[in-house]
């Protein structure tokens, strides 16, 4: 008998094979394609031939955990306790599953704000919790009247994910107090924030729950240098949380991977010593707007864009077809592959939307809009 029978193969899964069965070009799956800053590449050809290769702290490299409390520090202005707060992760998602498993019980209820990425349901159900969708309005502004009915007696956690995955959407200051709201309303929720694009953002830059005093002792926060540094097959995220949470985080995380691989560690910890953050921004940003450029004569209508490296576009002008069908027609017939976003809500709500990823080089974005703009 399964524990998760209604999760199958996740439609990331299904276009990407897809996209290699027809040679199509893949904007679907998030990743880059372009490569990584030869300073981190050479910090990690010169790191192999040293003693780098066994086990680490569980919690992580003691001066990579220094680098991300100064990270923290000039980012958002907090300051943070690097062996008490600070855990090194397997990425983000193992710094989510986790989470989930330290901190929900049976019975208790998790909201989940649709559209959602889906690696926050299945670590809920496994706890033998509840997940309680909750969908953001059709512009994916949050609506905090729905999301505070939807708060009980059982709601342990809820789930924010900021700048957001698929829709590229920052909370604003308003969002932030809204959440606070309920929290005051409810003390025993904990917020689980997901920021893993935290430095992918544009013209505003996120409000980060890092700098929300009322949340900081309630809240566990994650982030990726997978995503911020290009390099998401190394699978190395960080969160941070307060000491009584992170305490019952790390008895499950010393179980599930004790510590992380070691070289990526020190590589990292030595590259955030050169790296300009703020690049990072830039870079993406540049990216957006040559991809929406490219794709202005198109019959594509591209929505805001906040933040990740992720567009949604509307195809409402090109075809009525459920968007998981124009998904595979747009693979079969023009070679290009995209997420239908119907995937990321529980109730497969069809707005007639897909999401390209633009972490890709020039010449990537260039073929791909040219197909697009044959539709």
């Amino acid at each position: 008998m399964s524990k998760l029978p209604n999760i199958g193969t996740s439609i990331f899964t299904v276009m990407s094979k897809m996209a290699t069965e027809h040679g199509a070009i893949n904007l679907s799956q998030g990743f880059p394609n372009f490569p990584v800053d030869s300073l981190l590449t050479d910090i990690v050809t010169q790191l192999a031939k040293e003693n780098v290769h066994q086990y680490l702290p569980m919690a992580g490299y003691p001066p990579l955990l220094s680098n991300i409390a100064l990270l923290v520090k000039k980012s958002y202005r907090r300051i943070i306790l690097p062996e008490i707060e600070i855990l090194i992760t397997a990425g983000a998602t193992q710094a989510i599953f986790t989470t989930i498993q330290a901190l929900v019980e049976t019975d208790d209820e998790v909201i989940i704000l649709d559209p959602s990425y889906d690696c926050y349901e299945a670590p809920v159900l496994l706890c033998n919790a509840t997940p309680v969708r909750v969908s953001l309005n059709d512009d994916y502004t949050p609506n905090w009247d729905t999301i505070a009915k939807a708060c009980s007696a059982n709601t342990k956690m809820i789930i924010i994910n900021n700048p957001h995955n698929p829709t590229g959407k920052i909370l604003t200051q308003s969002d932030f107090e809204a959440l606070e709201s309920i929290l005051k309303k409810y003390p025993k929720i904990i917020v689980l924030s997901d920021e893993v694009y935290e430095y992918i953002t544009f013209e505003e830059k996120h409000i980060s729950a890092h700098t929300r005093i009322n949340l900081l002792n309630r809240c566990v926060m994650v982030s990726s240098f997978g995503k911020s540094f290009h390099v998401t097959g190394w699978k190395v995220g960080y969160l941070v949380a307060p000491e009584h949470l992170m305490n019952e985080i790390k008895k499950v995380h010393q179980f599930l991977v004790f510590s992380v691989n070691s070289l990526c560690q020190v590589a990292i910890s030595e590259y955030l010593d050169v790296v300009s953050i703020e690049g990072i921004g830039i870079l993406y940003q540049e990216k957006r707007d040559h991809f929406r450029e490219l794709l202005k004569t198109s019959r594509f209508e591209l929505l805001p864009c906040e933040g990740t490296y992720f567009q949604v576009a509307s195809y409402a002008a090109i075809s009525n077809e459920n968007d998981v069908d124009f998904c595979k027609r747009l693979i079969t017939e023009y070679g290009v592959a995209a997420i239908p976003i119907s995937s990321f809500y529980e109730n497969g709500k069809d707005l007639h939307l897909i999401r390209f990823c633009f972490a890709k080089d020039n010449a990537t974005l260039e073929e791909a809009a040219k197909r697009l703009c044959k539709i």
